[in-house]
Formats: structure tokens, sequence, C-alpha cells
């Protein structure tokens, strides 16, 4: 059995939360929808997410593995594992760092199975050796602020999980207020993923609340991919 609560009713509370994200998305839509015809000015369409869609086009398969499982994984592993942490969740904080810094040094012309294997391998050994050692003072220290202070920590990172978002829709960094407005439903997200993490305690609850999320966007683009 898990400590806390049953796993029947984390599962019920899994549901729970990722309907009331659904519904918290509609009515941002709707609200996103009026403005936007109320203010004209504000082109929603102004941005696309361009590669995504042609990589989705291209590599439909790879796309979804993306989409529904590593997506999930990395991100989770970067934006939830400190809020109310473990020890093995700090480790895997900074492997997931690890993980996105190093793909960013991978040129983009290189095999994607061959460039994740590669960052997944070095994280796997990065996480048995951090996880190998004793929690030192300023570890045991950061895991008590980060417990106390955790509502900080949500909603930061519900923030930049939206943020990082924009590269989506563009290469480099900017913002602006249609950029903003984009990524909103992202923060929203962002704030339920860890909503779950903190009422559920366990990293995958998250995970597998970010993995239904993309899997409904899937299963709807599916005749598109098919």
């Amino acid at each position: 059995m898990i400590p806390g609560l049953h796993i029947s009713t984390k599962t019920k509370n899994l549901w729970r939360n990722y309907l009331l994200m659904i519904g918290t998305y509609f009515i941002s839509f709707f609200l996103l929808g009026f403005l936007n015809s109320v203010l004209p000015s504000i082109n929603l369409d102004k941005y696309q997410q361009t590669e995504l869609f042609n990589f989705m086009n291209e590599s439909p398969l790879a796309f979804i593995c993306m989409a529904v499982i590593i997506a999930p994984i990395l991100e989770e592993s970067l934006f939830r594992s400190l809020i109310k942490p473990s020890y093995t969740e700090l480790n895997i904080f900074v492997c997931a760092l690890a993980c996105f810094i190093g793909i960013g040094f991978i040129p983009a012309e290189a095999n994607a199975f061959l460039k994740y294997s590669l960052v997944f391998l070095s994280a796997v050994i990065l996480f048995l050796f951090l996880n190998s050692l004793t929690p030192s003072r300023f570890i045991r220290l950061l895991r008590v602020w980060l417990w106390k202070n955790y509502r900080i920590t949500w909603m930061l990172m519900a923030f930049l999980f939206g943020l990082v978002h924009i590269w989506n829709y563009v290469e480099g960094w900017q913002l602006d207020l249609v950029l903003f407005l984009l990524i909103f439903p992202r923060i929203i997200a962002g704030f339920f993923f860890g909503k779950i993490k903190i009422e559920n305690h366990y990293l995958i609850w998250p995970i597998l609340m970010h993995a239904m999320n993309n899997g409904i966007v899937v299963f709807f683009l599916l005749p598109s991919l098919i």
C-alpha cells in the first residue's frame, strides 16, 4: 500500500484534477475568443507552431512518442520535482536539467533516436551516481526550504513551464501579449500538474496527467497523422 492516500483514491484524484484542468482550458479558450472579438488588433494567429507541425507530419510515430512519453517524463522531472521533493526527486531534477542542457548542445540534424538515447543514458549514469551519495547539509536545508515554501515553487514552476513553450512558436527569446496569451493554457496545465504532485505526493502522478493531457491532443490529431 502506498503511504498517504490509497492508490484508488489517488487515481480518482488524478481524474478529478484532469477534468478540472480540461474545464479550465475551455473557460480560458472562451475568454481568449471573446477578447479577440472585442480587440481584433490582438491577432492570435500571429504565431504558429510551424516546426512542431512539420515534425508531426514528417515523423508521426516519433511525434507521438515525444508527446506522450518523452515530454511528460522530461518536463515533469524538471518542473515538478522541486515541489515537496524527496532526496531522490532532487537528484531527478539535476538529471533532468542536465538532459535539457545536453540536448541544447547536440546538433539539430543529429539522429533523434541516438540523440535522446545518449542523453537518457547519461542522465541514468548521473542519477545512479547522485543517489549513491549521502545528502550534504546544503541539500538537507534546501529540501526543508522547498517543503516550507512549496507554494512559491509550485507557482514559479507553473509559470516557467508555460514560458518555455514560447519556443513552440518562435526561435530565440521574445515575449509579447499575444505570446503570453498563447502560452497561458500551458501555465494552467503547470498549475494542475503541480497540484496533483502536492496532493498525490509522487512524481509519477504529474507525469501521468501530462501524458493524458498530451494524449488527448494526439488523439484528435490522429486523422492527420494516419
